[in-house]
């Protein structure tokens, strides 16, 4: 039997992927989801309690053969992907940097996917291109950078998907520099500069671009300079590369490392560094928010010394009309998001002024914080609070006084109340580096078992410390409280030793 169906039967049998009908209506289910989720976020714990493998457990093996409502798979996220989160947007998330969400960064999101352009080139798209460049402006006003790092001055910056990218392009850039000098044949000759509190993605990113791994110098850091990279430190390293014919590139100066938010001294750097004739990069990309804020801009002082910051505002060469951007020049991938868009919505939709003070909110409540760790004298801070991170521990006193394993230290560097101990018999009985480190380690343990809050850790100086970094978008007075009485809980089961 053979029949026949119109065109229009055929098309109403077959997907189509983009109805506005359709969209409009699974949007609006979508937003409520979210909306919903962002109203309970508090009821789930906030680090996942799942066990590896439980989702392969809950899926199917293989794919629908036939397709499934929105409604179907919604309530999947609800009964198998929710539970298997960690729940970066909710106030009692301290750990890591958070990545602050936003009614206009969301909605930005939406946009930015739902106009669906690439991007590469100010012919593909040119509102893309001139907005982004416009952004760029905009942040380096907001910054107070020097003209030379705007495009009006030469300059200009591009919005890339993570600093490891930011700083390859840049390391590449300064490569290619040097080696038309030198010759590409001496590639092996190139040495990088950081500390050893630099994010590791430098690292990784130097050997992306042909540096040969042995010639990676992570400059030491110490308690004395608030474990900021040492300018004297760095020209010694400077100085017996070139002694050794080899060729300084690149330096990474951080401001607000990963570990303790510690800053480097950009501008002694710089000066350093200029000696030499070594590319400086400044990677700000925990801190550089906080310096849109008058108190903090001073500590990027010195950037004006600078080839580049960690938003990548650094010269190019645009296109061969010099008229234009061709943005897919300014990085590693051809195709790019319109990422412009959901800054451009987000900057009108809040303003300068409300971002500073969302950020001074942050500050203010890791001051507190702060301030709740030095009421009880079982804790100590460990680093300087530079923004909104506060790194902590039980204190070696504390453990001395409740029993724990007191001994005698020697030899090995260590911080004790505060001071550094290197080389020399400490008199007092004193707990362990080892013993107090696994004592915190502990306590952090408990306290993220909880589900309750989420904190990181760090070790540095041979030290563990807790890391509570204030950053989400929906955190209060009430959850640096609550997560602070949460801490002495268990701290006070460990020190009495109870289970």
């Amino acid at each position: 039997m053979v029949s026949w169906q119109s065109e229009e039967a055929l098309e109403s049998n077959c997907l189509n992927p983009l109805d506005p009908d359709e969209f409009r209506r699974q949007g609006h289910m979508i937003i409520d989801f979210l909306a919903d989720y962002y109203k309970t976020i508090e009821d789930h714990p906030v680090c996942s309690q799942v066990k590896p493998g439980y989702l392969s457990n809950a899926l199917p093996r293989s794919p629908p053969h036939m397709p499934e409502p929105l409604e179907t798979i919604i309530d999947d996220i609800h009964k198998h992907i929710l539970p298997g989160l960690t729940h970066w947007q909710s106030p009692n998330f301290f750990g890591y940097y958070q990545i602050n969400a936003s009614t206009a960064g969301i909605l930005g999101e939406i946009l930015c996917n739902g106009l669906g352009v690439l991007a590469f080139s100010w012919f593909a798209s040119p509102a893309a291109t001139e907005l982004e460049s416009l952004m760029m402006e905009w942040l380096g006003e907001m910054l107070k950078l020097p003209r030379p790092f705007l495009f009006s001055g030469g300059g200009g910056g591009v919005i890339h998907g993570n600093t490891c990218e930011a700083i390859i392009c840049t390391l590449a850039a300064a490569r290619d520099k040097v080696l038309r000098e030198i010759g590409e044949e001496n590639i092996t000759k190139l040495v990088v500069y950081c500390s050893d509190q630099t994010h590791c993605s430098f690292k990784k990113a130097a050997k992306i671009v042909g540096i040969n791994a042995q010639n990676i110098r992570a400059i030491d850091t110490t308690k004395v300079t608030e474990f900021g990279m040492c300018p004297s430190s760095l020209k010694q390293a400077i100085v017996m590369d070139i002694k050794v014919g080899l060729v300084p590139l690149y330096l990474c100066a951080t401001v607000g490392t990963t570990a303790t938010s510690a800053i480097d001294p950009v501008m002694e750097l710089c000066r350093v560094a200029k000696e030499h004739n070594v590319w400086v990069h400044v990677d700000a990309a925990y801190a550089g928010a906080a310096c849109i804020c008058p108190e903090y801009r001073g500590l990027i002082d010195g950037v004006e010394l600078a080839n580049s910051l960690s938003f990548n505002a650094h010269k190019n060469k645009p296109s061969e009309s010099k008229e234009v951007i061709d943005y897919k020049d300014w990085q590693i991938s051809l195709s790019r998001r319109f990422r412009a868009l959901k800054l451009w919505l987000v900057l009108r939709s809040h303003g300068v002024a409300n971002l500073r003070k969302h950020i001074q909110s942050h500050v203010r409540l890791a001051k507190l914080f702060e301030e709740l760790v030095g009421e009880d004298d079982r804790f100590e801070v460990v680093c300087k609070r530079n923004f909104a991170l506060v790194c902590f521990r039980i204190s070696p006193s504390a453990l001395s006084k409740h029993g724990l394993s007191t001994g005698y230290l020697s030899g090995d560097a260590s911080i004790d109340n505060g001071h550094i101990k290197n080389g020399h018999t400490v008199k007092e009985p004193v707990t362990s580096t080892a013993n107090i480190n696994d004592v915190n380690k502990r306590l952090l343990e408990r306290i993220n078992g909880t589900g309750r809050v989420l904190m990181t850790h760090a070790v540095v100086g041979g030290v563990y410390v807790i890391r509570f970094a204030v950053g989400a978008t929906l955190v209060k007075e009430r959850h640096v409280r609550s997560a602070w009485k949460l801490v002495q809980g268990h701290a006070d089961a460990i020190l009495s030793d109870r289970p």
